[in-house]
């Protein structure tokens, strides 16, 4: 099943999920469809699979990444923390966007993901908290919003380079986010 599922993140990854095909992924996997249908009836499932997997993965991620900083830890260090966990996760697992955040989010992923979305919301407003003192709740979970687009704007441009052009995007990403933070933190 390993073995499938590593296939299907890779044909996932260049071809998309409605490109994607069972006789592709069993081509991938070096196995017969036969022996795919075996484990999983269809596209579907193999892609819910894998992005169950991979959301208990990102969750447990989310503890680590977005754990309450210090009052007294820089803005810029705050961010720059969660950020290289978050791009750590997608970088190892670049599946994780192609499945999420594509036109076509498979099965009951989708609805998986916008609780996956709401939480992270969640963890980032409890992040910013600290940062944004006597900012009114509606105003800091708007901020989070906008954290979470930038930093998924970003993360589509990491993921398309490499090497020290991702590093670049990467810094790229902790500026504008630090940037857009820093009027807004209070001391």
């Amino acid at each position: 099943m390993a073995q499938l599922l590593k296939a299907a993140a890779s044909v996932f990854c260049s071809t998309g999920y409605t490109a994607a095909s069972t006789n592709a992924i069993a081509r991938e996997a070096g196995v017969s469809p036969g022996t795919l249908y075996q484990f999983f009836p269809n596209k579907e499932a193999i892609a819910v699979e894998l992005g169950s997997r991979l959301m208990h993965e990102m969750r447990d991620a989310y503890g680590e990444a977005l754990a309450p900083v210090d009052p007294t830890t820089p803005l810029e260090d705050a961010v720059a923390a969660a950020v290289d966990r978050f791009i750590d996760f997608n970088c190892r697992h670049p599946v994780f966007f192609a499945l999420m955040h594509g036109p076509d989010i498979p099965g009951h992923i989708a609805e998986e993901h916008d609780a996956l979305h709401a939480t992270l919301t969640a963890r980032i407003e409890a992040l910013l908290t600290p940062f944004l003192a006597h900012t009114p709740a509606a105003e800091v979970h708007r901020v989070a919003q906008v954290c979470l687009g930038i930093y998924k704007a970003g993360l589509e441009l990491v993921l398309a380079h490499e090497g020290a052009e991702r590093e670049a995007y990467v810094g790229e990403l902790k500026n504008a986010l630090v940037r857009y933070l820093d009027p807004l933190v209070v001391d």
